[in-house]
């Protein structure tokens, strides 16, 4: 069994070089896959591993960093590895907004959690923004919400300038952190009311029981688990070798789905030469089954 520890933390960094080559060396060591970012605003990754070694990561993190504890962090179990490989990555903002954060301008965001965020965003004044992608809006999302249809976060605030002012806004993503500099983006314009649903997606679908819950459909997570549904169990949906894009179980029905090639989604767009390469890619990955052997491409779950 794997341990998956998301986590995000604002906090003044300096030498992330030679940060970047000591954890580097550190999850290797411990055979921890997953993501790290390093910035000088702060520290955001998931990695898993076998709980020893990320309960030691951790530890190793929020001492050479020196803080108890992170802003946000998710914990969940998966009985596969659900990361290629280990990375820690050096950028000028841990989520690119063009705005930098610290603990001064971040004390004004207004977190919501549990029932205060169902109360929340189950009224008619409230504007429920959906802080992620397309394609992870149509997973799975909260009752009410709306998505602004944006590729890339850095292009939120342009979005954001069309906002009603007078309106609550309730936002929510993931794990938080995208909500974390949106709100201060809306701050500093005079929005007045902005909430952010504390922890993001993952808290609220590990804490809040389902009967209770607001939520509907399944969360996209950026691994092999591909989504994750109530108590942070694996979801149903798996994602095109052809187009990258999450789908349906259901939608292996469709005569467009091809294991490897295309589905429903992408087999109109493809082009011949594209399905030829995919098609000769599975081929290879199904002949390293029938071997005994892994293929790099070979999906784990």
């Amino acid at each position: 069994m794997f341990t998956i520890y998301g986590f995000y933390k604002f906090k003044k960094i300096k030498f992330l070089k030679k940060y970047k080559f000591l954890f580097q060396e550190e999850i290797f060591k411990n055979n921890i896959r997953g993501t790290i970012i390093l910035s000088e605003e702060g520290i955001n990754g998931t990695v898993a591993g076998k709980e020893d070694n990320i309960n030691h990561i951790i530890k190793k993190i929020k001492k050479k960093f020196k803080f108890k504890d992170f802003d946000s962090k998710n914990i969940s179990q998966c009985s596969f590895q659900p990361f290629h490989k280990g990375k820690i990555k050096i950028k000028k903002e841990v989520v690119p907004l063009g705005l930098k954060i610290n603990s001064k301008n971040r004390k004004l965001n207004k977190y919501v959690s549990g029932k205060s965020w169902n109360k929340l965003i189950l009224d008619k004044e409230t504007l429920v923004i959906d802080a992620r992608k397309p394609f992870e809006y149509d997973v799975g999302t909260f009752k009410n919400a709306i998505n602004p249809k944006i590729k890339n976060f850095r292009d939120f605030p342009k979005y954001l300038k069309k906002i009603n002012k007078t309106k609550p806004v309730a936002m929510f993503c993931t794990g938080g952190i995208r909500c974390e500099k949106a709100s201060i983006f809306l701050k500093r314009k005079g929005f007045k009311n902005v909430f952010q649903l504390k922890g993001g997606i993952l808290n609220y679908l590990n804490k809040t029981k389902k009967k209770d819950s607001l939520w509907k459909g399944e969360c996209f997570v950026f691994d092999n688990r591909i989504s994750l549904k109530h108590k942070l169990k694996q979801g149903t949906y798996s994602v095109c070798s052809g187009c990258r894009a999450p789908f349906a179980i259901k939608e292996i029905k469709s005569y467009k789905y091809e294991e490897g090639v295309s589905c429903a989604r992408c087999y109109d767009t493809l082009s011949n030469s594209q399905k030829t390469r995919f098609r000769m890619r599975q081929n290879q990955i199904n002949l390293a089954k029938k071997a005994g052997r892994k293929h790099k491409f070979q999906k784990e779950f």
